[in-house]
């Protein structure tokens, strides 16, 4: 088989386009990313950052025409999310209640049009601190699935992220789609987000919050934080602190503003200052608490 990187064909003898490929087979990718190909999955981030010294590669591999990697799926293990599934998909997808962090967050990601053309997989391997969709899926205990012509991997979502702009994807790899565990869908979530202004806005700190409540008591608690951090991270001596309390009003006073700062490594920019990034991040995870132990169950 020839993979032709022009057009989406991938048989033929003309190259027309050496700089840009757009296959429909995971095969014809894989073979363009172990020859050093740049990744594009939606292009919203990539086409912006273009100046950015390490994107200047010879060649683009556009992977949003294999059909293989966009979807919503439930099985065996729990949800797939393919790589190249566009927020928009997310936004409408019947999911249960655990993943209504995930659906609000997409909401969140630009206007409508870039919606449309923004991918998970994209929102994640861009790897900004400030990525809406991360969180979320942080509070699912996300796993991703990468390929390469050498075969393939899972990874957890807090093994991925390195740092801004940096993942653990090794040279060659392509990320396929990303994994939630069956018993990381359970319980309600709440995705809750501070900016300078309504709409169309990067986060000055942004949290994801899911609860199990059973018998009136939080049986299981998950919590993240967002663009307060290199990278968005989980609080788990908040989630210690209230497994096993009644899930009532005012629970969320135990949450201490110190136990979210020792979580994070608040950073400054021009968006706001590390010290009320420490602040804000309290007050939405305390919000978020509440929220979730008063919504009633359906």
């Amino acid at each position: 088989m020839v993979c032709a990187p022009n057009s989406g064909q991938e048989e033929g003898p003309t190259l027309t386009r050496p700089d840009y490929i757009r296959p429909s087979r995971l095969e014809c990718a894989l073979d363009a990313a172990a020859s050093g190909a740049l990744v594009a999955a939606g292009c919203t981030d990539l086409f912006a950052a273009t100046t950015r010294p390490e994107l200047a590669a010879d060649r683009i591999l556009d992977i949003t025409a294999i059909e293989a990697l966009r979807g919503i799926r439930s099985g065996p293990e729990g949800w797939w999310i393919g790589a190249t599934t566009p927020w928009s998909t997310v936004r409408t997808a019947g999911l249960p209640p655990a993943f209504d962090a995930l659906r609000q967050s997409a909401r969140e990601v630009g206007a409508v049009q870039i919606q449309n053309s923004a991918t998970v997989g994209g929102n994640l391997c861009n790897a900004s601190p400030a990525a809406d969709g991360v969180p979320p899926l942080l509070i699912l205990d996300a796993e991703l699935e990468l390929r390469s012509r050498a075969g393939s991997r899972r990874l957890p979502l807090t093994q991925f992220l390195l740092g801004p702009g940096q993942t653990a994807l090794a040279p060659g790899e392509i990320l396929v789609g990303i994994v939630i565990p069956e018993h990381a869908a359970r319980g309600r979530s709440l995705f809750l987000k501070l900016g300078a202004r309504t709409y169309l806005v990067i986060s000055i700190a942004m949290i994801a919050a899911r609860l199990v409540i059973e018998k009136g008591t939080i049986a299981e608690a998950a919590i993240s934080v967002g663009a307060c951090s290199g990278v968005a991270v989980r609080l788990h001596a908040v989630e210690d602190a209230l497994k096993g309390r009644p899930a009532r009003p005012g629970v969320s006073s135990l949450v201490s503003g110190q136990a979210v700062t020792d979580a994070l490594s608040p950073i400054s920019d021009i968006r706001a200052d590390a010290g009320y990034r420490d602040a804000a991040a309290a007050i939405l995870v305390r919000r978020a608490i509440e929220s979730l132990v008063c919504e009633p169950v359906a």
